[in-house]
């Protein structure tokens, strides 16, 4: 027996009041929000660059070497700055030989109060000089801030750079941060501290994590929130720049959702 259209219509407006309500009162969790693309990355990590113009001597390190706080790097070749550093101590050598020989002219009544001062002035003046010299020379020498891995090599030994250039990438070698970012209508139910797992596709292993951060913006085009979370433990498999998913487990929507 065939359907009118009016029968239809009718089927279908009553098919709708009864699926819409439903959809509207589905409301975002963070069960629904599991298998979050995350990315591992360093505590620390930098560009050493050139403070100074000139040529390098061999390095010291190369590509993915192990290399501890204040280790040298590299060196420059640095006689010009040297015999600066040098002419400038001679400098101010001299000018305090010649600060003693204006005040002892000075007990005499030789010379004025003012020829004293200028004499002064002068020691100064040359005490900045040597200062700005052993600033220099020890740009001669690049050392490592903090302990790590060198991550990328941009220069070739006796290559002459100018002051700025990129030198070594420095990644450190402690704990690594887990950065993720999750839909912003689910800032309600985060905090810092809430466990999550973290899946790794480079070792196929799973590790416990904990938020430690939620970023103070949620980005207006994508209404995400960034959050910032971090490892439980070591684990030298791991790398910076490996990435994978974050899950929140059942048991952490259900403790978050009885709390007020």
């Amino acid at each position: 027996m065939r359907k009118t259209a009016l029968e239809v219509l009718t089927g279908t407006l009553l098919f709708n009041c009864l699926i819409l309500p439903v959809q509207a009162e589905d409301t975002p969790s963070l069960e629904s929000a599991s298998a979050i693309r995350v990315l591992l990355a360093a505590e620390l990590e930098t560009t050493l660059s050139s403070q100074m113009s000139g040529t390098l001597g061999e390095l010291k390190t190369g590509f993915g070497e192990q290399v501890k706080k204040s280790e040298v790097l590299a060196r420059f070749n640095c006689n010009e700055a040297d015999a600066r550093s040098k002419v400038a101590a001679a400098e101010l050598t001299m000018a305090k030989q010649n600060l003693e020989a204006k005040k002892q002219l000075r007990q005499l009544n030789a010379v004025g109060d003012i020829e004293v001062s200028m004499a002064n002035t002068e020691v100064q003046k040359a005490d900045g000089a040597r200062a700005m010299g052993l600033a220099q020379s020890g740009y001669c020498q690049v050392l490592a801030p903090f302990s790590g891995r060198i991550a990328k090599v941009y220069v070739k030994p006796f290559q002459t750079v100018t002051a700025g250039t990129p030198l070594f990438d420095l990644v450190s070698d402690g704990a690594l941060k887990v950065r993720l970012n999750v839909p912003s209508n689910l800032l309600k139910t985060l905090k810092p501290g809430l466990p999550l797992q973290v899946s790794i596709h480079e070792t196929g292993k799973a590790y416990p994590a904990h938020v430690s951060a939620i970023n103070s913006r949620v980005d207006a085009v994508a209404q995400t929130v960034e959050l910032e979370a971090r490892l439980d433990d070591r684990y030298p498999d791991l790398m910076a720049g490996m990435s994978g998913t974050a899950r929140f487990t059942q048991d952490t929507v259900q403790q978050n959702s009885t709390q007020p």
